[in-house]
């Protein structure tokens, strides 16, 4: 019985906890791990698409120009992604998996501008305050909802 009390103990404390587990990519210095192992028993937290802030309000709301360039919708987005896993008792180091859709930019001919995401999202992750990396994917797609919407970020975090 008592050694039944001590392993609870134990797991109750989360002396057995296991730590996610991140995989960079070999031989690269590139901002996302390469894979990230989540341990049993730490609960997952799925984050809805989120999409960029209102940066200019004299601007025509379906316009790019209302929310800014891929850059400013990137800090936009994660800044909203940030505030909601405060609000939930989470950090952006809790993430493990990122899903990015990104719009082609009608002031670079259509493609995507994945330079000025990266200089966003570099300024969230991969710094020496916040390190942990996530998996990542990074698409272009055809549309979102508003036109001039550039970037739609979810993510997938883990509760340790």
């Amino acid at each position: 019985m008592q050694i039944i009390a001590a392993l609870v103990s134990l797991v109750a404390t989360g002396a057995f906890a296991q730590d996610v587990k991140r995989h960079p990519i070999p031989n690269s210095t590139f901002p996302i791990a390469r894979a990230v192992e989540v341990p049993g028993g730490l609960t997952t937290v799925y984050v809805s698409g989120m999409v960029p802030p209102l940066v200019d309000d004299k601007a025509d709301k379906n316009s790019a120009d209302a929310y800014g360039s891929t850059e400013t919708q990137t800090v936009g987005v994660i800044k909203i992604i940030e505030a909601t896993l405060k609000d939930i008792g989470l950090t952006l180091g809790d993430v493990v998996k990122m899903q990015v859709f990104l719009v082609g930019d009608p002031r670079m001919g259509g493609k995507m501008d994945f330079a000025g995401f990266m200089k966003g999202y570099t300024q969230f992750f991969g710094t020496p305050a916040q390190p942990n990396l996530p998996a990542r994917s990074a698409m272009q797609i055809a549309g979102l909802i508003n036109p001039g919407w550039l970037v739609e970020i979810e993510v997938t975090a883990v509760r340790k």
